[in-house]
């Protein structure tokens, strides 16, 4: 019998094809497993509500594997928790990630309490990411396929989470996981993977914040201040961005596509220049607000040589990480295209995720 017989493990089920087959690989392994659909937004009256959707396909996972199904409403601690913060980012012209603070205050903080309310021995998930114990210590590694890992999004999520927390899929390469779904005749084996942020689904972002945050139209500027064309507001733009800008075919320029490299919130203005090489949108190093760690140090370095990644799926680039009282300065081994503040900047010593901060200012070539 194996000697996971009897451990009652908790797995969050999405609806999605990841979740589905890290509860059936737990349960081949012989642990008692239940899942959990957690709902975390609280849609309008006669919106198409894709988390309806996304139940029913839980549903139909766990009853064809022969598991309950539990359902909690978290949307009271998402709104508080993860969408306030995630407005008032916008509010201040940052670009914020809320799947990394839904994984550090839903996915891993209440999942983790209702689970144990309800009995767990351990929760799981459908995330691309390896767990390593190394002398007691949980450390967060990057999965096996590095195309799917998704340590980036878990970085502010702490090691005392992790301890309680098992990633069936770590070694699996997505192709893998798709085939043992559809081997097991789930529904959900060629269902497409979630993009963008969850509580906007298929809306369209600019629309959904209008509803929360007023916006004023300003001037679009190139590099030498020439005004180029208008915005809907600086707010809805970010480092990087070509799509919605609605410039082009214009005197004496060139048809290179533009992007934006910059913008100033109180005069309402956003920066643009040409081509996606461009000088103006590569940064030598960036200045990240206060480091959370994924293990407690018993001393926090001076000076650290690591790799940093500013987006998910970024390119991990060589740095040096000096560590000040709030701040921390990385210096970049090779400049790093289109840094947008609000996002984070995550750290990894080889394959191990160290943690990360949210981006203050990037620094420019």
């Amino acid at each position: 019998m194996s000697n996971n017989a009897g451990k009652k493990i908790v797995v969050g089920m999405s609806g999605g094809v990841d979740s589905s087959v890290a509860a059936l690989l737990l349960k081949d392994q012989g642990y008692n497993v239940q899942g959990l659909f957690m709902q975390n937004w609280q849609n309008e009256p006669g919106e198409v509500c894709t988390s309806e959707v996304d139940f029913a396909d839980a549903s139909k996972v766990c009853d064809a594997l022969d598991i309950p199904l539990h359902k909690a409403n978290f949307s009271d601690e998402y709104w508080d928790r993860v969408f306030k913060e995630f407005l008032s980012e916008h509010e201040k012209g940052r670009t914020p990630n809320p799947d990394i603070l839904c994984n550090r205050e839903i996915k891993f903080k209440s999942f983790l309490d209702y689970a144990f309310k309800i009995g767990a021995d351990l929760i799981a998930t459908g995330h691309y990411a390896r767990l390593e114990n190394v002398n007691g210590q949980t450390r967060l590694m990057r999965a096996h396929d590095q195309n799917k890992d998704q340590t980036y999004f878990l970085h502010e999520v702490k090691e005392d989470e992790f301890s309680k927390c098992l990633f069936p899929l770590q070694d699996l390469p997505k192709d893998q996981v798709r085939k043992i779904a559809e081997e097991n005749n789930f529904i959900n084996h060629d269902k497409k993977d979630s993009v963008g942020i969850c509580f906007v689904g298929e809306k369209n972002l600019r629309d959904f914040l209008k509803r929360f945050i007023s916006f004023k139209p300003g001037h679009i500027k190139d590099f030498e201040g020439q005004i180029i064309g208008e915005h809907p507001g600086a707010l809805l733009f970010t480092q990087g961005q070509r799509q919605g800008l609605n410039v082009g075919g214009i005197k004496n320029k060139s048809e290179l596509p533009w992007y934006v490299y910059d913008k100033n919130i109180d005069l309402n203005e956003v920066y643009v220049c040409q081509g996606g090489s461009n000088s103006l949108l590569m940064s030598s190093g960036l200045i990240m607000e206060s480091m959370k760690w994924i293990n407690v140090l018993t001393e926090e370095p001076k000076l650290l040589e690591c790799l940093v990644q500013v987006r998910h799926r970024g390119q991990p680039i060589k740095c040096q990480a000096v560590f000040g009282n709030k701040e921390v300065h990385l210096k970049f081994e090779e400049p790093i295209r289109a840094i947008a503040p609000g996002q984070s900047a995550v750290l990894y010593s080889d394959n191990q995720c160290l943690g990360g901060g949210i981006i203050a200012k990037s620094i420019k070539l």
